[in-house]
């Protein structure tokens, strides 16, 4: 057997190329918090006007950005990638023109900087106030998706924030067109492009050095697929906001209307399958599944869409379709992605509960009912970021919410919880206002 010796060559330039990627990625973070102060003093009429002039530009040069990301596909098609990872990397004018009055819309909203959270006069005068205040520098790592790199760029900028945006290498140029862009709106308008940085893509130690810049980067948003989510909130020592995968359940109730119920799963399931608001499973109470579970298979067919149900689905007459296939263990707990959708039939309200505690991501849920009661239950009982009463889990999310866009939908529970709009990009800071007032002894 022969064997070989790695090169001195080879040893001595990895470390080299390991620490040269940390200092452009720290660099950037410098550049950041430069950039961050300046933006912490402009006041609204400045940042507004700039993102409208961002909005303009997106418009003005939508033929490079779709030239781009037409070769960004070409590469994505050619390496085989999935429908639904080339659907989230596919811009078009419609979608350029969507991400444009996103940041008009974010315009609009008032600016949360300086609000009042409250206030008060102590005892012996001393006047106090907790203010809103930027984050700082908020690190974004995120999988296709080139919207997330304006939506991420306006909703920092009216907060004051800048942004590090670590893209995936698939997006490569339709992101670099886009910061371009907007960078140029920046200098335009003498505010510092800096405010909006994309960290380099092709060394996924860019994201280690990304999340571990403490004291460089003040927090970190991953948004994507369950395992990139997970890296980032288990191996960042910045502080993180957990956005979770969207495992999202539609429970037809005893009480519902079942033309209804089939207007609200197809909208859940099949509007737009690759986002993280998608329903993934349809849950029906035992009472009406033997009348709504072949209208909802039908209409789930005429969609493209493939039931994955278990055995109670199955033994339903007439959900025998070419589009149903016996559930496995794995598809409770799939986020698919895809046009599928795991089904099962429940004996009731609590069990069907129960079935998304176990199995549900806590992203978003939706019951759909006319007994008030049922919903009230459903609404107090899941544990999830959004509860849809009769509507679709597709509203999950900023836009809809009246938010303008948003930069990640949180599944924690500290800080921010759903949709992130504005106020939760921002922190607090508590202002004394004395005069001359000193701490008694003791």
């Amino acid at each position: 057997m022969t064997t070989t010796t790695e090169s001195p060559s080879t040893t001595d330039t990895a470390p080299a190329q390991g620490e040269e990627l940390r200092a452009q990625v720290h660099d950037a973070a410098r550049r950041g918090q430069r950039a961050a102060g300046d933006l912490a003093l402009a006041n609204r009429d400045a940042k507004d006007a700039v993102l409208h002039a961002m909005a303009d530009a997106l418009l003005e040069r939508d033929a490079e950005i779709l030239e781009a990301n037409g070769r960004d596909l070409e590469t994505a098609r050619e390496a085989g990638l999935p429908g639904s990872t080339v659907d989230r990397l596919t811009l078009t004018t419609d979608r350029v023109a969507s991400m444009a009055e996103g940041l008009r819309t974010v315009a609009a909203l008032p600016d949360p900087i300086g609000e009042v959270v409250r206030g008060s006069v102590l005892p012996n005068g001393l006047q106090l106030q907790q203010v809103r205040v930027p984050l700082g520098v908020v690190g974004m790592v995120y999988e296709g998706r080139p919207n997330v790199t304006v939506d991420a760029a306006g909703l920092a900028l009216k907060s004051g924030n800048a942004v590090l945006l670590r893209g995936s290498s698939s997006a490569e140029r339709s992101n670099a067109a886009l910061v371009s862009i907007l960078a140029d709106v920046l200098r335009a308008h003498a505010l510092p492009a800096e405010a909006v940085q994309l960290v380099p893509c092709h060394d996924r130690a860019s994201v280690q050095h990304l999340i571990t810049a403490r004291g460089l980067v003040d927090v970190v948003i991953p948004r994507g697929g369950a395992g990139l989510i997970s890296a980032v909130v288990e191996q960042a020592t910045v502080p993180a906001i957990e956005t979770g995968a969207g495992n999202c359940h539609v429970y037809v109730d005893a009480h519902a209307d079942l033309d209804t119920a089939v207007r609200i799963l197809l909208n859940s399931k099949a509007r737009r399958v690759s986002v993280c608001n998608a329903a993934e499973t349809l849950l029906v109470h035992r009472d009406i599944a033997e009348e709504f579970l072949p209208k909802a298979i039908a209409a789930l067919r005429s969609a493209g869409v493939t039931v994955h149900g278990d055995k109670r689905v199955l033994d339903v007459e007439g959900a025998g379709a070419s589009n149903v296939v016996a559930a496995t263990d794995e598809d409770w707990e799939t986020e698919y992605g895809s046009l599928d959708i795991a089904a099962a039939v429940v004996d009731s309200l609590p069990e069907a509960v129960a079935h998304i505690a176990e199995h549900g991501t806590g992203h978003t849920e939706a019951i759909v009912t006319a007994d008030l009661r049922s919903a009230r239950q459903f609404s107090a009982r899941v544990d999830a970021a959004a509860v849809m009463v009769n509507a679709s889990t597709a509203f999950t999310d900023g836009a809809q919410f009246g938010m303008g866009a948003e930069i990640g939908i949180s599944t924690q529970k500290l800080h921010a919880r759903g949709p992130m709009g504005l106020p939760e990009l921002t922190s607090t800071k508590w202002l004394a206002f004395g005069d001359g007032h000193v701490r008694p002894a003791g």
